[in-house]
């Protein structure tokens, strides 16, 4: 029987000292496969405008688009927790926020996620008030690619490790359910993880946070372009797909993955 997680189950489970894993999912067929071997949560990223449509990176990608995917997402998961993106430019202020939160919600989602920093506390009260869940992205943020010239580790000296430290307890304080890291070094990640009483994942900050997030094209070798450094192959050996997620899931679990190699100093 397949588990339903949610933001509450999954809170438990880190309670409990236990990890949980998240891939990203863009249709029906890849989020029944991921939800049915264990999957605790399905990410409907808006990185489909790089490995679904092709892009250079994730900017091009609309609402529109996000509902879309994530309406495919949810009729295929068998219990996962949903979360979906809200793209870019779709959340400047309060009011664009609510509504288009509102929107993936009614597509299916169990969750939206949004990239920055204390400036968008406002917006996860206003959300928390209406019972939509919040997960905050800090470090890498794709978003804001232009703004730091490229995809760049974050965090790495003392000032912006702690302004990204107050971010997060800021965003907590608001009323953000989980914090996602992206690109930090693994130090930073332990203190974030420490600082804040709620799910912290990872993307590229060592093993240290409370689950472990890829983009599923990547760890199953589907990309072209050279994988980061805090990405596995899962498919490098020879491996079904369900296999390859399996061997995912049990590497987090156990804190095998991100080994050292997968890290930043």
């Amino acid at each position: 029987m397949v588990k339903n997680h949610t933001v509450a189950t999954l809170k438990q489970l880190v309670a409990d000292g236990q990890k949980f894993s998240m891939l990203t999912a863009y249709d029906a067929s890849f989020a029944q496969m991921f939800s049915t071997l264990g999957v605790e949560s399905l990410l409907v990223g808006d990185s489909l405008g790089m490995v679904v449509q092709g892009h250079t990176s994730t900017l091009p990608v609309t609402l529109e688009q996000m509902v879309y995917h994530t309406t495919a997402v949810a009729q295929g998961n068998q219990g996962a927790l949903v979360i979906a993106d809200l793209p870019f430019n779709s959340y400047s202020s309060v009011d664009q926020c609510q509504a288009n939160a509102g929107q993936l919600m009614q597509a299916g989602a169990h969750m939206v996620k949004l990239e920055g920093g204390a400036w968008l506390a406002d917006s996860i009260v206003s959300l928390s008030r209406a019972g939509i869940p919040t997960c905050v992205h800090l470090g890498l943020t794709p978003q804001s690619v232009n703004k730091f010239g490229g995809y760049k580790v974050q965090g790495r000296d003392e000032a912006a490790a702690q302004t990204m430290i107050n971010d997060a307890i800021a965003l907590v304080e608001a009323g953000a359910d989980f914090v996602l890291l992206e690109c930090v070094p693994t130090d930073l990640a332990r203190a974030i993880t420490d600082a804040v009483p709620v799910p912290v994942i990872g993307i590229g900050a060592g093993n240290v946070t409370d689950a472990q997030v890829l983009v599923s094209y990547d760890m199953l070798g589907f990309t072209q372009h050279r994988l980061p450094k805090f990405v596995k192959n899962y498919m490098a050996e020879p491996n079904t797909l369900a296999e390859a997620v399996t061997r995912f899931i049990d590497e987090v679990k156990s804190g095998a993955f991100p080994g050292p190699e997968h890290a930043f100093d």
